[in-house]
């Protein structure tokens, strides 16, 4: 008996840990798809890739724990089958009614976290469709997990083989609806080398400014930028490329994708900076376009900014 009881109580365990890891990712998986899905023009674009993070990060979760939830209660159901009674020895009882407190704390939270979002200015329709998520997806497994306690998928088999194929769906969707919504992994890797080639470019272009600070002119090659060694393109991305122009220079890099629908590098007003020494005067705009492309920098000199 007392080895039934251990086993059924760690089987028990494991199977309502994965199911609110299961709950818990699946409502990050959701919410992400409404913010990507519904954005809010008060957000920045680092936001909407914020919320592609927490999809990545909850279909992980989900992928993983879903199934181990699934094999569990399989094994929790079949030893409660098993057992003359068709009921939970004591222990195992009193942690249902546990989780069920759980599932309950956490409806509750997460409706206080939605409507404070509201409060916050989250636009009315996420608002509507995150608390329907909660709602749905906590009652459901809450409202399972009463009957649970009774007994009721003892005696009722079949619904509760229609009730996990019905839940089975609404996680392979979710799941399916979170990798449309996404870059593939491969995508994914390209923005990240944007995002990388342009810190290398924001340092080659900080060099040219101490090299103009230090010889009063621009280099005449990348080589002669620095005693220190610049920045290399990443593998399998053409080189870094610096040219003359009648205002200054221009650096260049070949890009995956259009700055606008990742990484929210805009143009800024130019910035003029005071002294005697020549210097670029819009060193802020780094907006660009997907394939080959230049940032053009205008250098002043001290005369020149004078009457800027």
């Amino acid at each position: 008996m007392e080895n039934n009881t251990a086993k059924n109580f760690v089987l028990q365990l494991g199977s309502l840990i994965s199911l609110y890891l299961s709950l818990s990712f699946l409502l990050v998986i959701l919410f992400g798809l409404i913010n990507v899905q519904f954005p809010d023009a008060a957000e920045a674009l680092w936001e909407i890739e914020t919320a592609s993070d927490m999809i990545r990060v909850g279909f992980a979760m989900v992928i993983v724990f879903f199934p181990t939830y699934l094999i569990l209660t399989r094994l929790v159901n079949q030893t409660r089958r098993s057992q003359p009674d068709g009921s939970y020895l004591g222990l195992t009882k009193w942690l249902i009614y546990l989780s069920l407190l759980v599932g309950g704390a956490v409806l509750l939270g997460d409706l206080v976290a939605v409507i404070m979002a509201f409060l916050d200015g989250e636009i009315t329709t996420r608002f509507i469709l995150k608390a329907l998520a909660v709602l749905l997806v906590i009652g459901a497994a809450v409202s399972y997990y009463i009957l649970d306690a009774k007994g009721h998928w003892i005696t009722h088999e079949k619904k509760s083989v229609r009730y996990g194929i019905g839940a089975v769906i609404v996680v392979v969707l979710s799941l399916v609806a979170g990798l449309l919504s996404i870059d593939s992994p491969a995508e994914t890797r390209e923005l990240k080398l944007d995002q990388i080639q342009i810190t290398d470019l924001q340092n080659i272009q900080w060099q040219i400014q101490d090299n103009l600070t230090l010889n009063g002119s621009l280099p005449e090659s990348l080589d002669d930028v620095s005693a220190i060694k610049l920045p290399e393109a990443p593998e399998g991305r053409p080189a870094y490329e610096y040219h003359f122009t009648e205002s200054g220079f221009e650096i260049c890099a070949t890009f995956a994708s259009d700055s606008s629908t990742q990484n929210g590098y805009y143009p800024r007003s130019m910035a003029v900076v005071q002294g005697e020494i020549p210097t670029i005067i819009n060193p802020d705009n780094w907006e660009y376009k997907a394939g080959e492309w230049c940032f053009e920098r205008v250098v002043a000199s001290p005369d020149e900014k004078s009457d800027i």
